[in-house]
């Protein structure tokens, strides 16, 4: 018989937790977040507790755990967007339409009593964790910003009423098969004629500091009207810093200024760690700690983490300027090549930005929908 209960135990918690690890166990293509950071969801200071409700739920086949689901109320994202949602995340299943349905109804179940109306996802506390159903490049290796799920996750939501409100693509960057130096000559001339520099720093240290409130608020005006976005709290500043420390090396980080020395945009890649964390399930042994520094310092392939435009900026020819020193960082660091994570379909702006080299799709998410009430 199939039970669904609350998360309320230090045990349930490791069980909601250990859940998908055992389930890909198997799974080549699985990347587990860091264990840490899952555990820091039930702690009393998690980040996200001032701006979000949050429930976990786990499905028992007796006494033995066959899924699993997160409801949020995002409120900063309700407020914002005028909206009484419940996102749904950490969906883990066997495959199993009951198990499914026990585990939706139980969050929609909460979610009306909160007084909310639609359930959508998967979507996280913000934009920045990990988003979207994998519909698509079920082959394919998941970098370590996003998450990985089997086939039939999407038949089993899609038989419970839900339809599609967004996807995005995600794509394997490689230098173009022959570089006339075009890419750096228009970077050059739009630089000139908008009176734009580089801003530089001594280390990532030093660049936080000197760019910190200009690289947050970039991002919150560039992402604002995007799918699923929600402005920074200074608990998420802190969060995003820490962890930024931790896997980015300056020379993947570009910040343009403008002649008044306002950022103008900004782009991160990180180096890829999912096969770094692949083996310890998520944990920071020291043997994986061995293995993540030196993904770090040595990458074979890079994460984009995020580009954004000052939307004053966005048809002027500026995001050129990134695009060319990505180009750089694929040439010169001998990289295979780079993943772009989560691209909106309809951001024209980044899907075009991709035509200026040799792109393949090899992955396809899907945001979901359905009234509750």
């Amino acid at each position: 018989m199939i039970t669904v209960r609350e998360v309320k135990t230090k045990k349930e918690q490791k069980q909601f937790i250990d859940f998908p690890l055992e389930l890909y166990r198997d799974c080549p293509y699985f990347v587990p977040p860091f264990y840490g950071d899952e555990k820091g969801m039930f702690k009393p200071d998690f980040t996200y507790n001032d701006c979000c409700d949050i429930v976990n739920f786990l499905a028992f086949d007796g006494e033995k755990v066959v899924g699993r689901i997160q409801g949020i109320i995002q409120r900063a994202a309700n407020k914002k967007n005028n909206e009484k949602r419940v996102r749904f995340t950490r969906f883990d299943t066997i495959e199993s339409l009951e198990i499914t349905e026990k585990l939706f109804g139980a969050v929609e179940a909460w979610a009306k009593q909160k007084g909310m109306d639609t359930i959508c996802g998967p979507l996280g506390f913000s934009d920045l964790e990990r988003e979207g159903l994998l519909v698509d490049g079920f082959d394919q290796l998941s970098t370590f910003e996003e998450q990985y799920n089997y086939a039939y996750y999407g038949e089993l939501i899609e038989k419970l009423g839900f339809e599609k409100e967004v996807d995005w693509t995600e794509s394997k960057i490689y230098p173009p098969d022959t570089d006339d130096g075009t890419m750096r000559k228009m970077a050059d001339f739009v630089m000139k004629r908008y009176n734009l520099h580089f801003g530089q720093a001594k280390n990532i240290n030093d660049f936080i500091d000197k760019y910190g409130d200009d690289f947050f608020g970039l991002i919150d005006k560039g992402y604002e009207n995007l799918y699923g976005t929600v402005p920074f709290t200074e608990a998420m500043k802190n969060e995003i810093i820490k962890s930024f420390k931790l896997i980015v090396d300056l020379k993947h980080v570009a910040i343009i200024l403008d002649e008044n020395g306002k950022a103008v945009c900004i782009g991160v890649c990180f180096p890829s760690i999912a096969k770094a964390v692949q083996k310890s399930k998520g944990k920071l042994t020291p043997l994986a700690l061995i293995r993540l520094l030196k993904a770090i310092k040595h990458p074979s392939v890079i994460d984009f983490g995020l580009i954004a435009v000052d939307p004053t900026y966005l048809n002027r020819g500026v995001s050129t300027a990134i695009s060319a020193e990505i180009l750089k960082i694929l040439q010169d660091e001998n990289i295979e090549y780079a993943e772009t994570n989560l691209n909106l379909e309809d951001n024209a702006a980044i899907q075009n930005q991709w035509k200026r080299f040799k792109e393949v799709k090899h992955k396809r998410r899907r945001a979901y929908v359905k009234r509750i009430v």
